[in-house]
């Protein structure tokens, strides 16, 4: 439909680890099955000591586990990196890596543990941020009303303690005398 290639956009319009992570996930080539306690042991010990080190290789091993093993394995992980090092796994990237590579292994993360609130989380983001961006709010809150847009008002209520309904309808509507002049 857009006579192009999703991989050869990527190479072209990314670079490094990012990129590389970009065309990973968009081969789609994640596992499928049930978690192996002992497997996600060793995958988060090998994350803990990669970040120790911080040779490189770490941003490789993160990548291969975080495209690759299914998402029942990634939540196991998790909580087995947070029994080894004691601190979140989101806690440990945030001070390892920066810029993109850092925002999409976070997201993968979130994603991972609980869309809705991955997705409350984003709407939050994007309508208190500076200028309300519009194209995300309108994106997700379409994309998701037929798949869980309920259960994302309810998270972002929880989370944030007012509802989706009145941040988009007070803060838009704030806004929007300034952009009509």
């Amino acid at each position: 439909e857009y006579n192009s290639d999703l991989q050869q956009d990527i190479y072209n319009e990314t670079s490094g680890h990012f990129r590389d992570m970009l065309i990973n996930l968009s081969q789609g080539v994640r596992e499928s099955g049930y978690a192996d306690p002992g497997s996600a042991a060793q995958d988060a010990m090998v994350l803990w000591e990669a970040c120790q080190q911080k040779t490189g290789e770490h941003k490789n091993l993160l990548q291969m586990i975080l495209c690759n093993k299914s998402y029942q394995q990634l939540w196991m992980v998790f909580q087995e990196f947070q029994n080894i090092s004691g601190q979140d796994i989101i806690d440990a990237i945030r001070v390892c890596y920066d810029g993109c590579f850092q925002e999409l292994c976070i997201a993968i993360i979130l994603c991972t543990r609980d869309r809705s609130s991955y997705f409350a989380y984003r709407l939050y983001n994007a309508i208190h941020d500076f200028g309300f961006h519009n194209r995300t709010v309108i994106r997700t809150l379409i994309s998701r009303s037929e798949v869980d847009l309920m259960t994302i008002r309810k998270r972002y209520k929880e989370r944030y303690g007012i509802s989706l309904f009145h941040d988009v309808k007070v803060l838009y509507f704030s806004i929007l005398p300034y952009c009509i002049v």
